[in-house]
């Protein structure tokens, strides 16, 4: 059975297992591209993944929401990310929280402080100081975006010791997290979408 023939309510109730091969055959449908790109970073590169046509369709939201809501730790006060990526898979996991009867807020983290008002960096509710979040990213390449939200996450009070993220394009994010002291979770490293994506 594949993505294209789950209804809405079996995806509700799916196994670990189901809801990975769903969310892994939405990336290459839709997320994953091979050709010749140059990344944000100026590098290049012979394929492209933008995962927000996944992670901005209610199947993908449902399915990445109950995955990486699975990887929480206990204690867990918020889920947050930086903006725009991370945007739509915190409130995925925000509202499956809800229906586990656990809930968590979600905080959106800005780039830029906000240019009236309080100029904050953080949306969302306020935690208490100390308050344990955990950062989520859509694809983490060398790490930058998501160590940019720990530290305003830190600045603001907050301890941050653990980072997930859809795809690990393995180009040293993992190691970049590792230096900090900050436990790292992909749910698909990029040779699983690759070799899915030449199956296809």
């Amino acid at each position: 059975m594949n993505s294209e023939q789950i209804s809405h309510s079996s995806l509700a109730t799916a196994n670990t297992d189901t809801l990975r091969q769903i969310l892994l055959d939405l990336i290459v449908k839709y997320a994953y591209a091979e050709g010749d790109f140059t990344l944000s970073s100026g590098a290049k590169s012979s394929y492209y993944i933008n995962c927000k046509p996944v992670t901005l369709k209610a199947e993908g939201a449902l399915a990445l929401g109950r995955l990486l809501f699975q990887l929480l730790p206990e204690d867990t006060a918020a889920v947050a990310g930086l903006t725009l990526g991370a945007d739509p898979m915190v409130s995925a996991v925000s509202v499956v929280s809800a229906y586990e009867n656990k809930p968590i807020p979600a905080l959106i983290i800005r780039k830029k402080p906000k240019g009236h008002g309080t100029k904050a960096y953080i949306e969302g509710p306020s935690l208490a100081e100390g308050a344990k979040v955990v950062v989520l990213e859509d694809v983490v390449t060398t790490g930058g975006s998501a160590l940019t939200a720990v530290e305003r996450l830190q600045d603001a009070g907050y301890e941050v010791t653990q980072i997930l993220s859809l795809v690990d394009r393995e180009q040293g994010g993992r190691e970049l997290y590792q230096s900090k002291n900050i436990k790292f979770q992909a749910l698909f490293a990029i040779a699983e979408i690759q070799q899915q994506s030449s199956r296809s």
